[in-house]
């Protein structure tokens, strides 16, 4: 990773702010709640958060808040829970995120069952343990009273996953408590040490659907097909040249359709993924997926012409994150680095999709942090996570929030 280091009075700042008295009565208390850590990670990843039904861990989140002593603590249309602590003025605003939602439906059994040092529960890593860190900042800041010149909001975010598209913060930014924008916007998601999000990854989803008459496999033989006619995009789509770099990617993930085997479907749908961190490349994407969909129904209804019916299509927007940069040499990613190096961490920059793509794209200083820990098989039912090092996550992350916070 290149230099992008603060200046020597800056670097001396988080050096000496690391081992004031406040942040280091904040460090141990870190540690002295270990076990409590563990006992909160399990009992909020066995709340069910299945997508657009965050609800009851948004009810647990917003109770802790209020136990902790944050202050304000309110739910805003959306589901957002947002909570603030004071401090000695009303600048800088820094807002620290997790979000609540997990890919896994509703009905998805989330108890969690230990084995060894590893935790193992759908969603527990992705993102409950980001929102146990959001909470045990809280604490942390309490217990030990660090003074802050600014706000430090903290925030439970609703839809950050799939389908969700980013509408918890899409809708903070745009008409919500800060669409007048904020100093800094840190985002907790998942585990790890070294990962320091400041590029957004930008992706657009799209549901296709084909419809026709539908008919019987042998007795209609010869009429248009909406599978048929899914199949022939698909395997042009498949073709796309995507390039290195700018990295891009695409992927069809569902396709749907027909009844029966021997049963020629009235309808056929596909959901596709496109990303890249070039907005340019997903323009690109788009334009050509339109295309071969546009040729393949007009060649399947080419080619069953003289049964005298006929596909029709709609391709629907389901999903679009914007892309962008927080750059490489700005207060808040200097700072992080630093305060990681603070603490023996050796960070590297890194492009994902998370909460912060909303701010980014917006132009506010935004970026999202791993909280420690390791994991394996996100979004998937054998997920599991093992919280070694969630404690060092925890106090970068208390460092980084005091510094940006105007500690003093």
């Amino acid at each position: 990773m290149q230099n992008y280091a603060l200046g020597t009075d800056e670097v001396l700042s988080i050096t000496s702010l690391a081992r004031s008295p406040a942040i280091q009565r904040a460090f141990q208390f870190i540690d002295d709640i270990r076990d409590e850590l563990e006992a909160e990670l399990v009992r909020l990843c066995e709340i069910p958060a299945p997508p657009f039904k965050e609800e009851a861990r948004a009810c647990e989140v917003a109770r802790r808040f209020e136990e902790v002593g944050l202050a304000r603590v309110r739910t805003d249309k959306v589901g957002n829970v947002i909570a603030e602590r004071p401090g000695f003025a009303l600048q800088p605003r820094v807002v620290v995120s997790a979000h609540l939602d997990t890919v896994f439906p509703e009905g998805t059994d989330v108890r969690v069952r230990r084995e060894g040092t590893r935790l193992h529960a759908p969603g527990i890593s992705d993102n409950t343990c980001g929102l146990v860190s959001l909470i045990a900042l809280a604490r942390a800041l309490e217990f030990a009273e660090v003074p802050t010149e600014g706000v430090i909001y903290f925030v439970a975010t609703v839809g950050e996953e799939g389908e969700g598209n980013l509408r918890g913060a899409r809708h903070l930014f745009t008409e919500g408590e800060f669409r007048a924008g904020v100093d800094a916007f840190i985002s907790l998601d998942g585990p790890g040490l070294e990962r320091i999000t400041q590029r957004a990854l930008g992706s657009r989803r799209f549901r296709i659907s084909v419809a026709g008459p539908g008919g019987h496999s042998w007795g209609d033989f010869g009429i248009v097909n909406p599978v048929h006619a899914l199949g022939r995009a698909i395997a042009r789509f498949a073709s796309y040249p995507a390039p290195l770099a700018p990295r891009t990617s695409y992927n069809v993930g569902i396709i749907e359709g027909g009844s029966s085997v021997n049963s020629i479907p009235q309808t056929a749908s596909m959901v596709v993924d496109l990303r890249s961190i070039s907005s340019d490349e997903i323009e690109k994407l788009e334009a050509y997926l339109r295309r071969v969909v546009e040729i393949a129904v007009r060649e399947e209804n080419s080619q069953r012409a003289i049964s005298g019916t006929s596909l029709s299509y709609e391709i629907e927007k389901v999903g679009d994150r914007p892309s962008g940069e927080t750059p490489a040499d700005s207060t808040i990613v200097r700072s992080a680095i630093e305060c990681s190096r603070a603490l023996g961490i050796e960070p590297r920059l890194d492009c994902s999709s998370t909460d912060s793509n909303i701010p980014i794209s917006l132009g506010i200083p935004a970026i999202t942090l791993g909280v420690g820990g390791s994991s394996s098989n996100c979004h998937s039912l054998t997920e599991w996570y093992e919280p070694v090092g969630r404690e060092l996550g925890i106090k970068r992350l208390v460092l980084l929030t005091a510094f940006l916070a105007g500690c003093v």
